[in-house]
């Protein structure tokens, strides 16, 4: 079945003028990226050429897309908009909130007892708004976005920091906070930073052991976790015709963990027999009759040095396999030199669990590769040595491998198929390990592997591959094992050597599912009465921050200067908290406890001047603000890196945070701040951060005359009364200090 096929169509039958219109103007080839771009700027942005990396340009994205926690505090702002309904086409996705723990069916009925107010409150809401709700257990958004909404050339939004998953389909398909959703489903202009493009030129053809997986463990060894910020990641050249579509979705997928804004391929036979497959052929017959706007310029690919900001190359013939980690997905090793990092980095060699599935390689074809390592194994009575738990990314994947019987290999081995959810990869998972705290290692086909993500184990080492070498270093039991070169002893003594994975891009049988998970709005409904009750410890309804007082920021209290990696995982922890996405109040609790203390090397304990205590973070944030103070926060680099959750700029400010002060910021991070009435600034010279000492009081100064391009002074002044000064710069526009002088952007579009 097609959705809003009416709207696609419409798309591609105005895509040829528009393009047209747009090399007239240009007066150059066009990139895939900016063919999309430029057909969806806003009616009442001019067209002229942009500069990229500089420019703020207001677009119109065809669809949002929203993942259950994130959804609720979208949901919230929405609510408060003033509107009926959506402009757009807008999904719910029910993923987040589903803990695995025994496996699917229990696991998935556990979840909607524990957490019904919370889908009664989106399904309403989803309803009274004309969204449409896939209920849990119906899979992960991102593979159902995939499987039911992504078309090539078309532009969305999503309140998830993977949304470019999209991407393999040809969709500029990029991760938003909520109050951006919020804009869109108002019918209001979409705003973004005219990106770069990095073009990544694939040439040769994957075979063996490896897989589109390592294209991108590959890359983010190349751009490391902030190289794509700002900018967009084009695929192009021979070698992205052989890759499947959902091969390309996990490459655009975890894109995110270099920071791209997004990335995308071209539109091919591989596209058009995925939507065939997934009952699009109307789609796909679509794209095909307009294809060469879909795809890159042939003098683009030709001289791409001319049209791409750099230019990657990669080899697909000669790639090898690879595995990334621990603790950031760019520490990239080849699985020739895995094994040597692990025994000269002294990393735990015993393989406790291997993981497959999430966001990033859940569809029939990872299955299946995975599978046909597996079958190896049972058929020469090799014992697997690990823990094995798989989630499927659908309930369409789940159903199809299910009457196909791989589903059924893997648990013929031990393997454990968990709920179609995210589970284990944003930390829901209820893992029973005895010592919380112990070193270990896991391996997943995740797509990020910070600290305490998966497990609340710091001391976790999760290491990042593909679905087929999770399974043979599964089966294994040992990091260090290499399936290219080594063998493994059956029951028998005998050293069988695994062959070569194998499997199928799409269902030899054709996809089937009895209850795909849908539920779509009743269409009558926009006088619903939503309530939340008063006491409910899972929803809070928002009341609007207060508008700026129109002063500067005078001696406020240092509330932490966070020293290394400051994710988002660390400013707003999820697994356990995800319960509380949808009560601002409650989940408030969390804010920075993962961050790291510069001045005492601790997590969750900063000093209280006035006392000389160290409390929480949020317990002395809460402390200053019933004393009617702010504070600030300072930290390093790419702060913010990580997940697209909105929690972590709205925490801060509902804690009367006043400004967080920074090396640099991640794309979506700085841009939620900027949404919620925040100041977010950078050192114009990084050394500054030194300066600042644990019991400062700094001033903002500059407010009063606060304009785009112009920097603001910081002045802290130190106990011994000595002081420094310094400057700060920002990236706001005038629409964005706008929001500032508002309160937040949903204030500003109010007032508006």
């Amino acid at each position: 079945m097609a959705f809003d096929e009416d709207m696609i169509q419409r798309i591609y039958a105005s895509l040829p003028e528009k393009i047209g219109q747009i090399k007239k103007k240009l007066q150059r080839p066009l990139t895939l990226t900016e063919k999309i771009l430029y057909a969806h700027l806003h009616a009442d942005e001019p067209l002229e050429s942009y500069t990229r990396g500089v420019d703020y340009v207001n677009f119109t994205p065809d669809r949002v897309a929203m993942q259950d926690a994130t959804a609720q505090m979208a949901l919230l702002q929405l609510m408060n908009s003033g509107r009926k309904t959506v402009a757009v086409p807008t999904t719910v996705h029910c993923d987040h909130l589903i803990q695995a723990y025994i496996s699917a069916k229990p696991d998935l009925e556990t979840a909607v007892v524990t957490n019904r107010e919370v889908f009664d409150f989106l399904s309403n809401v989803s309803n009274k708004f004309g969204i449409g709700f896939w209920k849990p257990g119906a899979g992960i958004i991102h593979q159902v976005v995939l499987e039911n909404y992504a078309f090539p050339g078309g532009m969305m939004i999503g309140t998830d920091s993977h949304t470019p998953n999209a991407g393999g389909l040809g969709m500029v398909a990029i991760g938003v906070g909520g109050a951006d959703a919020v804009d869109v489903m108002a019918g209001m202009p979409w705003e973004l930073k005219m990106p770069k493009i990095i073009g990544v030129k694939l040439t040769g053809r994957l075979s063996g052991w490896a897989s589109p997986k390592d294209i991108i463990l590959k890359l983010a060894g190349i751009l490391t976790v902030k190289g794509g910020t700002n900018a967009v990641i084009e695929y192009f050249g021979e070698g992205t015709s052989s890759i499947s579509a959902t091969g390309k979705g996990t490459i655009c997928n975890m894109g995110a963990e270099v920071g791209a804004t997004t990335s995308l391929f071209p539109f091919d036979k591989k596209s058009a027999d995925y939507l065939i497959a997934t009952g699009r052929a109307s789609v796909a017959n679509a794209a095909n009759a307009v294809i060469e706007h879909l795809q890159p310029d042939p003098e683009v690919v030709a001289r791409p040095e001319e049209y791409y900001d750099s230019i990657i190359e990669i080899n697909l013939s000669e790639l090898e396999p690879y595995i990334n980690g621990p603790f950031t997905p760019d520490a990239a090793y080849t699985l020739t030199e895995f094994g040597k990092a692990v025994k000269e980095k002294g990393y735990p060699q015993v393989l406790e669990v291997g993981l497959i599935g999430s966001c990033t390689n859940s569809s029939y074809e990872d299955l299946t590769r995975a599978a046909s390592v597996v079958m190896q194994a049972k058929e020469n009575n090799i014992k697997v040595k690990s823990q094995f738990i798989i989630n499927p990314g659908s309930e369409q994947v789940r159903y199809t491998a299910d009457r196909d019987g791989i589903l059924a290999e893997f648990e013929s081995v031990g393997g454990v198929i968990m709920a179609n959810a995210c589970g284990p990869c944003i930390g829901q998972w209820k893992r029973e390990s005895g010592q919380p705290d112990r070193p270990n290692s896991i391996l997943t086909s995740f797509n990020r592997n910070f600290a305490k993500r998966n497990d609340g184990n710091p001391n976790t080492h999760t290491f990042i591959s593909s679905p087929e070498v999770v399974a043979a270093l599964t089966i294994a039991g040992d990091l260090c094992f290499n399936p290219l070169t080594d063998t493994l002893v059956n029951d028998k003594g005998e050293k069988i050597k695994l062959q070569e994975p194998v499997g199928f891009e799409l269902p030899p049988k054709g996809y089937d599912v009895k209850d795909a998970g849908y539920q779509a709005p009743s269409g009558n409904a926009s006088n619903m009465v939503i309530s939340i009750a008063t006491d409910s410890n899972r929803l809070q309804l928002l009341e609007p921050f207060p508008a700026w007082d129109g002063k500067d920021l005078i001696e406020q209290p240092l509330l932490i200067k966070a020293k290394g990696k400051c994710t988002t995982d660390h400013i707003s922890m999820a697994g356990a908290w995800l319960r509380f996405r949808g009560h601002l109040d409650n989940i408030s609790d969390n804010m920075l406890i993962g961050a790291l203390n510069a001045f005492n090397e601790r997590t969750n304990a900063v000093l209280d001047t006035e006392t000389g205590e160290y409390l929480t973070v949020p317990g002395l944030a809460r402390k200053y603000k019933a004393q009617k103070l702010g504070s600030i926060v300072i930290a390093e680099e790419n702060y913010g890196e990580g997940s697209s959750r909105e929690h972590a700029a709205m925490e801060p400010r509902f804690l009367n945070v006043k400004a967080i002060l920074v090396k640099s910021f991640a794309r979506i991070h700085e841009t939620n701040l900027k949404k919620q009435g925040m100041l977010a600034l950078t050192f114009v010279n990084k050394e500054d951060y030194d300066k600042v000492r644990e019991d400062d009081k700094i001033s903002i100064l500059g407010l009063t005359d606060f304009t785009p391009g112009k920097h603001l002074t910081v002045k802290l002044v130190h106990s011994d009364k000595t002081t420094d000064s310094f400057e700060a710069a920002h990236t706001y526009n005038q629409a964005q200090i706008d929001w500032y002088k508002a309160g937040s952007a949903l204030n500003a579009m109010v007032i508006g």
